[in-house]
């Protein structure tokens, strides 16, 4: 996937610091819209939820995190780094999901009340 996205060097071959951001950078551009595509399905299930003590999975984020572990090993990479970063990031998107579900099951203000 990343030699489809224009790489110049592997981690490797990066002899500068210009060499080390424009990879990450490239980098960044994959990643950030896929964590936008995340985002939706999170935001999808504080809506499809029917209640708020269902937003926390304990069980689903440990799936999530075994397998973003088992991909970390797969791919060469260290899955205690990556087990890590996904439990910090799943940690944020709760924080989201938790806050969407509070507000559609808010009670709305009366918009004829004046108030």
């Amino acid at each position: 996937m990343t030699d489809a996205v224009n790489r110049r060097h592997t981690a490797a071959e990066c002899r500068t610091m210009d060499d080390v951001r424009f990879e990450i950078d490239r980098l960044d551009r994959v990643i950030v819209p896929l964590l936008v595509e995340r985002a939706t399905y999170v935001a999808q299930a504080a809506h499809i939820k029917p209640r708020r003590d269902l937003v926390l999975d304990r069980p689903r984020i440990e799936d999530v995190v075994e397998k973003a572990r088992a991909h970390a090993a797969r791919a060469g990479g260290d899955p205690d780094l990556v087990e890590h970063i996904y439990r910090a990031m799943v940690d944020i998107y709760i924080s989201d999901e938790d806050a969407r579900f509070v507000r559609r099951v808010a009670p709305q203000p009366d918009a004829g009340s004046g108030d």
